[in-house]
């Protein structure tokens, strides 16, 4: 099965008593394969990467030092 070419990721703030923040960012797969076996997904800056199953199931990979991930981020595919 061919895996879908863009998702949105969307990042929910559980920090903030406003239960609809979140941050959403487009993502592209790349060429590369996670540590799962599933293909990688990149921002335009290739800041944002993760690991996407096929099951819309999210790795996030870390693309610098210091990176700490939002506990709970969601794939939602783009037509």
């Amino acid at each position: 099965m061919r895996s879908r070419e863009r998702y949105e990721l969307v990042f929910v703030d559980t920090t903030t008593p406003d239960p609809g923040a979140a941050d959403v960012v487009v993502v592209h797969r790349t060429e590369s394969s996670g540590p799962g076996g599933h293909p990688v997904y990149a921002d335009d800056t290739g800041i944002v990467r993760a690991e996407i199953s096929d099951r819309a199931e999210v790795r996030m990979i870390a693309s610098g030092g210091h990176q700490v991930h939002a506990a709970t981020v969601t794939a939602r595919p783009v037509s």
